[in-house]
């Protein structure tokens, strides 16, 4: 079991404020964040996968003719990212050091080869006797019911008591059980001090979420500039969450941070390599406007169509829009009355697409619905 995430609200609404942007047209649900792992992926994508590579800016800076087709929908209104996911990783890669500075030994190599309840036992005798290490990780076995019933109260209580000996995971998992107050008693500022102490001591989860909290209790530009240098250092460990919020925040020159389109755009795709899917569509639109970089239309149609895959309801909307132009794929009014058939499903209306769907003649329409039916 994992803890509510922070709310981004006020983080997304003091952004929207800083960059002055529009009332997004698209109503769709906002993306998922991306899960956390022990060793970020910082690999390019492969050779079937859209290129990142920003091409020569020297070319012309001048659109296709239909270039503007993609965006004859009003952009989402881009939010930050929602805060770092807590579900963990896999057992067998779940990095010892969570635990604290000693691993519990063979209570942590029985749980690294899936065996939780002898883990649990060989373990809970050590966390009895106060072993930090040991009690984060009988609170981690409690949390997610691994070998044992799950019990969140019980986890909370050897979160805590590892929490006051300094295990950084211990004290980010605690502040998140303290924010929630579902199973100990709401403490907000308590919260805030362990966070800090774990982001401090470089949890990048907390990194993450310490600079969404500090932007809760002040949206504006200073709340955003104390929250960046947080953002940035979770971002420089690779978490995608983290790396999309320094985009926004350079993307739009907030926080007392120069604008930098550039940044930005490397930013995304560090993110949209992880599969961080509002990047994907970020950088796909960049791509297509020339905006950090020169224009690659194919390469922005290659991440628009990743991210559309993935099941974004927005970037399968826009993706409509690109076969429908011809932007960076040879036109197919086939394919883009399918993908915004299946977007229309997901609860997405777009009015110009609507007309292009009834402008199909009865034969194309019916190959769009059977195409629809066997996207992903």
């Amino acid at each position: 079991m994992r803890w509510p995430r922070l709310p981004l609200a006020v983080l997304a609404a003091a952004l929207t404020i800083q960059a002055g942007a529009a009332t997004a047209a698209e109503t769709v649900p906002v993306p998922q964040p991306r899960p956390d792992t022990s060793t970020p992926d910082t690999t390019a994508p492969g050779t079937s996968a859209p290129s990142t590579e920003v091409p020569n800016t020297s070319a012309p800076n001048t659109s296709p003719p239909n270039a503007g087709a993609a965006h004859a929908d009003k952009p989402i209104e881009t939010p930050l990212p929602q805060p770092a996911t807590l579900q963990p990783p896999s057992a067998d890669t779940v990095n010892p050091d969570r635990f604290g500075a000693k691993p519990p030994d063979a209570a942590y190599g029985a749980f690294q080869r899936g065996l939780y309840k002898t883990a649990y036992n060989l373990a809970m005798v050590r966390a009895k006797n106060g072993d930090p290490a040991a009690q984060t990780l009988v609170a981690e076995i409690l949390s997610r019911g691994l070998g044992v019933a799950l019990n969140a109260a019980e986890a909370a209580k050897w979160y805590a008591l590892a929490a006051e000996q300094g295990v950084p995971e211990a004290q980010f998992q605690y502040a998140l059980m303290l924010l929630d107050g579902r199973y100990v008693k709401k403490d907000g500022k308590e919260a805030y001090a362990l966070m800090q102490a774990a982001a401090e001591a470089g949890n990048r989860l907390a990194q993450f979420n310490f600079a969404q909290l500090l932007v809760q209790q002040d949206p504006g530009d200073v709340g955003i500039g104390k929250a960046s240098v947080y953002y940035e250092r979770a971002a420089n460990t690779g978490l995608a969450d983290a790396q999309y919020a320094m985009a926004q925040i350079y993307a739009n020159g907030a926080g007392g941070r120069p604008r930098d389109d550039a940044k930005a755009r490397i930013l995304l795709a560090q993110a949209a390599r992880q599969n961080y899917d509002t990047a994907q569509i970020d950088l796909a639109t960049w791509m297509i406007e020339g905006r950090g970089g020169g224009r690659d239309l194919k390469s922005g149609f290659a991440w628009m169509k990743r991210a559309a895959e993935g099941g974004n309801v927005a970037a399968q909307n826009r993706l409509a829009k690109l076969y429908m132009g011809g932007i960076g794929t040879e036109p197919d009014l086939i394919m883009a009355g399918a993908w915004y058939i299946l977007a229309r499903r997901a609860g997405l209306i777009d009015p110009e697409m609507d007309d292009f769907l009834q402008g199909l003649d009865d034969d194309q329409t019916k190959q769009a619905l059977q195409k629809a039916n066997r996207l992903p």
